[in-house]
């Protein structure tokens, strides 16, 4: 039997626990999947289970090989799918969850395109401004802003969503203009319920960083809420840029503090590890990558 095949074979007991085990998995008997084991320890001359009557353990050659031999498996599983990609279509069902007003403002138009592209795949968009864990519910791809807590998930950088302190001319008018971070404390200011440092907004200058805890009687989870807010005359809010640019361009809102600016959030397509990423979610995180490339309130 070829080394690679014997890199398999010692994978999956480790995997399995069980010689007989894999001997079912792979239709041949226990004292084959031995044999081959027997074969690969010597070509390595090294032990790489421990075994008694009950059960089999890795030795400490066995875990490091282990670890190499899934590395090298998983390299050349992704190199398949990449050259697999290139003879055939994506097909099946991608779910995607997206936040709710990056989805509509963005989202909606690039998966028509993608769906343009690649008819044969059915797209499922789920757009909410809730957590959603992607394993639990059968999500492919999710679109996240800010910091990533779930360390298990893989994360690639799509774009950087970018926050501008605004309020409306007829707020400002009635409760003037603030001069600096400081006197955010003297206003009602809308606050977003899932920005990672909670009420306390962080501000970058030439005179270094500066944080300001403000306070304000609106809380939201929401970046169209922020946005409506604002425009009602409720109070000052650090919306992304790319959810009132429309609003700044017309003067309905207008930006303060511009010597200050609020430090940016990493906007990442994440999708659960696997040994082997398919197809359409490295095609539909390539495609939105170069998608976001070309906006640049998303760069």
């Amino acid at each position: 039997m070829d080394r690679f095949s014997l890199m398999q074979t010692f994978i999956r007991i480790a995997e399995l626990g069980s010689m007989s085990a894999v001997a079912k998995e792979q239709g041949t008997s226990q004292p084959t999947i031995s044999k081959q084991l027997a074969a690969l320890e010597e070509r390595l001359g090294v032990a790489l289970l421990q075994r008694t009557t009950r059960s089999l353990s890795l030795t400490e050659a066995g875990a490091s090989y282990y670890e190499a031999a899934r590395r090298i498996l998983d390299e050349v599983e992704t190199l398949e799918g990449n050259v697999g990609q290139l003879s055939r279509s994506p097909a099946g069902t991608l779910v995607i969850t997206a936040p709710n007003a990056l989805g509509q403002l963005y989202l909606d138009a690039q998966i028509i395109a993608f769906q343009q592209l690649y008819p044969s795949l059915t797209v499922h968009l789920q757009q909410n401004d809730r957590f959603v864990d992607l394993v639990e519910e059968g999500v492919d791809v999710g679109i996240r802003v800010g910091p990533l807590d779930d360390s298990s998930l893989v994360a690639r950088k799509l774009g950087v969503s970018r926050r501008v302190t605004a309020a409306s001319p007829e707020y400002l008018a009635r409760h003037g203009e603030p001069k600096t971070p400081q006197d955010l404390k003297n206003h009602n200011c809308i606050l977003y319920s899932y920005l990672a440092t909670g009420s306390e907004w962080h501000f970058r200058s030439t005179k270094g960083e500066m944080k300001v805890r403000v306070q304000g009687t609106l809380r939201t989870n929401s970046a169209f809420a922020i946005q409506r807010a604002l425009l009602a005359h409720i109070g000052i809010g650090a919306p992304p840029i790319w959810s009132v640019k429309e609003d700044l361009r017309a003067g309905r809102l207008v930006p303060i503090l511009t010597d200050y600016a609020q430090i940016p959030a990493d906007i990442h397509a994440v999708y659960p590890s696997s040994r082997h990423v398919t197809t359409k979610v490295r095609l539909f995180v390539d495609f939105l990558k170069d998608a976001f490339a070309q906006v640049p309130e998303l760069n």
